[in-house]
């Protein structure tokens, strides 16, 4: 008979796993068919496992499709639909969209009921169905901003780099203003996750799935759930044991349901214990379950739900009971093949089996898989990891336990440790195959093994945009644990290096955002100098990008600490050239001037003559924007020596026509028309066409206004012919 686990044992000594029962046959590949009502279940369903005996993916019978028990609660979400809100019978036309709130207990089937009205609905709501959660694994509230992004991703919006959580809500719900579309919001903590995310737009609707109240959202329709009925509970039996079980012992049934609190969840556990023993009979489910004796502590409407799961890890071969409780450490409870390979230290194709049987018995669900075309489907790689799975929340607290009480500390590292490593190595292909041929990371990637690579790169793109929010997810929980950074700092600069070569740096801002974020954590926590100032210096660019200045300003200004502090001459050059940059864009030309001045020091120290014309170029236009022609007189002419000495004839004559146009701006116009000439005769020696027929046409205007029309013409006929035989 299944037992409850062992107490927790001593980190140092190894948990014996519990009995497996004589009575279970091996797992065999599952026969797809609709899955139970359960908490979290997606639309694609399976069976239990076939006992052994048949052969492999011999046909078998498929239970009825739907949903059990609902039809009820299903007409009364419609109906709210339909009623009029507090506002129209007040006379005002509401100025929020309608909300339906769906709550109960993880596992009694509320995320189900959902799914269920949004297909009836699709037709009505022509922009779409769009879904988040808003609670990680073990029920950590996901941060408002990071759902905000996530859906205005879905519509093909964008949010500013690094925004706090109200700018991103913001933009989510002007991006829905005019829409008529469906937001489905899972697993909300609470009433403040969730009103931030309402879009003004009367014609939306939003449904959210909670376990309790949105207390403090106006006009919320709230649909209780609790068990299943005693009718609907049997049918869920019956779909997995059949109906002979259930007719020939119905009382048995009855108990069994009553066992289960008539939660959806429990039965589909129940019914895969059951369904995979077909000489057991109803009355052994019922015993096995009333042996099974869940924690004390537990509250006592989760007891049945823990039971089950209990019932079904104890009857499970002992590796893929082993697998199941490593599941729980997969962010967020997203896993495939490679994933489960990884964290179990097996084939790909022992873990591809094993999580194909946990999903027959009920203990994973299958993610239905983004529409692709032909060339990018799923499987169509080794990279691909086939099928996604989810622990559902309602189990992934209860794996996690087992996992403490199974496995040493040692041990679940060393599983975490190989879970990153594989994914770093499935990054690095995808970037690979983002490269064009024969670059480095193209080579690296197409010498990995063929698991670990993609046909092409659209199938890596589809493979990444997949699971975008698990790596994300990853980088966070691994950079929280703290026990693997270096791992944790391969995860990162991998993962933005593949976001950067598939999106590119603008599209990739937010989550190159949270990612330097990560790295900043990390060498915080580490005293990595270097890294410190690197990842300061990245966010100050993209608070500078999404127009932040004063928010930049204090990234650099701490970057240039840190980068002194570590000595590294390289980020304190960049930090010293980013003030200068930003004071210019802020028009204090004075400070930029500076700041450009200290950069100019070091690099003259370091002797880069390239960096350092550079910068008495741009120390040159600061002081012309001030109106200080001397000073910017004297750094562009530095500027065009220095060019001239590296042989930079380009250099030269850009450096020598700013000259004549701060003499021009200074009210010297022959001065500038000498300059600008000389400029002229450097262009031609260095062979720069646009270069030369922009000089032409500023020496016909400064000849036009010191009253010489005709040579004007003949400077301004030259440089169009030039425009016109070298165009851009």
């Amino acid at each position: 008979m299944p037992t409850t686990p062992p107490a927790a044992a001593p980190s140092s000594e190894k948990a014996a796993p519990p009995p497996v029962p004589p009575a279970a046959p091996p797992l065999s590949v599952p026969v797809p068919v609709p899955v139970p009502e359960a908490d979290s279940i997606p639309r694609a369903v399976v069976v239990p496992p076939r006992p052994a005996g048949p052969p492999r993916g011999a046909a078998g019978a498929v239970p009825a499709r739907g949903l059990l028990g609902r039809s009820r609660e299903l007409k009364a979400l419609r109906a709210d639909i339909e009623r009029a809100g507090l506002d129209t019978l007040s006379g005002r036309k509401s100025p929020r969209s309608r909300v339906l709130l769906i709550a109960g207990r993880p596992g009694c089937g509320r995320t189900a009921l959902a799914e269920e009205l949004l297909r009836t609905l699709s037709d009505g709501y022509p922009d779409g169905v769009f879904r988040a959660r808003l609670s990680g694994p073990g029920g950590v509230p996901v941060p408002t901003g990071d759902v905000a992004r996530g859906l205005l991703t879905a519509l093909g919006a964008t949010a500013p780099a690094g925004s706090d959580d109200d700018e991103p809500a913001e933009a989510l719900r002007a991006a829905l203003t005019a829409r008529r579309a469906v937001l489905l919001l899972d697993d909300a903590p609470g009433a403040e996750y969730v009103d931030p995310l309402l879009p003004d737009a009367p014609d939306c609707l939003v449904v959210v799935v909670s376990e309790g109240p949105l207390t403090g959202i106006p006009d919320v329709r709230p649909c209780t759930l609790g068990g299943l009925d005693g009718a609907a509970a049997v049918a869920l039996l019956a779909r997995f044991a059949g109906p002979v079980r259930i007719t020939v012992d119905p009382r048995s049934a009855d108990a069994v349901v009553e066992e289960c609190g008539g939660q959806p969840a429990a039965l589909v556990l129940a019914g895969g214990w059951l369904a995979a023993r077909p000489k057991a009979s109803v009355s052994d489910l019922r015993t096995a379950l009333r042996t099974v004796e869940p924690p004390d502590e537990l509250p006592v409407g989760e007891r049945p739900l823990r039971r089950a799961f209990l019932l079904a890890h104890d009857a499970l071969p002992p590796s893929v009971a082993r697998l199941l409780r490593l599941l729980s450490l997969a962010p967020p409870g997203l896993v495939d093949a490679h994933t489960a390979s990884a964290l179990a230290g097996s084939t790909l194709e022992t873990a591809g089996t094993s999580l194909a049987d946990l999903a027959a018995l009920g203990l994973l669900h299958q993610e239905p898989d983004e529409p692709e075309p032909p060339a990018v489907r799923p499987g169509s790689g080794g990279a691909d990891g086939g099928p996604r799975y989810r622990l559902p929340g309602c189990l992934a607290t209860a794996a996690a336990e087992l996992l403490r009480v199974y496995e040493r500390p040692a041990e679940i590292q060393l599983a975490r440790a190989r879970m990153l490593e594989r994914t770093v190595r499935l990054l690095q292909s995808c970037r690979g195959s983002g490269e064009p041929a024969g670059s480095p990371a193209r080579e690296r990637a197409d010498s990995l093994p063929y698991a670990l690579r993609f046909p092409s790169r659209a199938a890596a793109a589809a493979w990444l945009r997949r699971r975008r929010a698990a790596l994300l997810d990853a980088a966070r929980l691994a950079v929280s644990d703290g026990e693997l950074d270096t791992l944790d700092r391969r995860l990162i600069a991998t993962l933005v290096r593949t976001l950067m070569a598939h999106e590119g740096p603008e599209a990739a801002a937010g989550d190159l955002y949270a990612l330097h974020e990560l790295v900043l954590e990390v060498a915080e926590r580490r005293g990595l100098g270097r890294e410190k100032a690197a990842a300061l210096l990245n966010l100050a660019d993209l608070d500078g990008g999404a127009g932040r200045t004063e928010a930049a300003l204090a990234r650099y200004r701490a970057a240039l600490e840190a980068a002194r502090s570590a000595g590294d001459t390289v980020a304190t050059g960049r930090a010293l050239e980013s003030l200068g940059g930003t004071y210019s864009e802020l028009g204090d030309w004075q400070r930029a001037a500076d700041w450009y001045g200290r950069a100019l020091e070091l690099r003259l120290s370091r002797g880069e003559s390239a960096d350092a014309a550079r910068l008495h170029g741009r120390i040159g236009a600061a002081h012309g924007r001030a109106g200080r022609w001397p000073e910017a007189l004297k750094e562009w002419r530095a500027a065009a020596r220095t060019s001239r000495r590296l042989g930079d004839l380009a250099g030269q004559a850009r450096a020598t026509a700013e000259v004549a146009r701060v003499q021009e701006r200074a009210g010297r116009p022959e001065e500038a028309l000498r300059t600008s000439l000389e400029a002229l005769h450097t262009a031609r020696g260095a062979d720069d066409m646009g270069l030369e027929a922009g000089l032409q046409l500023r020496i016909a205007d400064l000849l036009d206004g010191l009253g010489d029309p005709a040579a004007a013409r003949l400077h301004r006929a030259a440089g169009e012919q030039l425009l016109q035989d070298h165009p851009k």
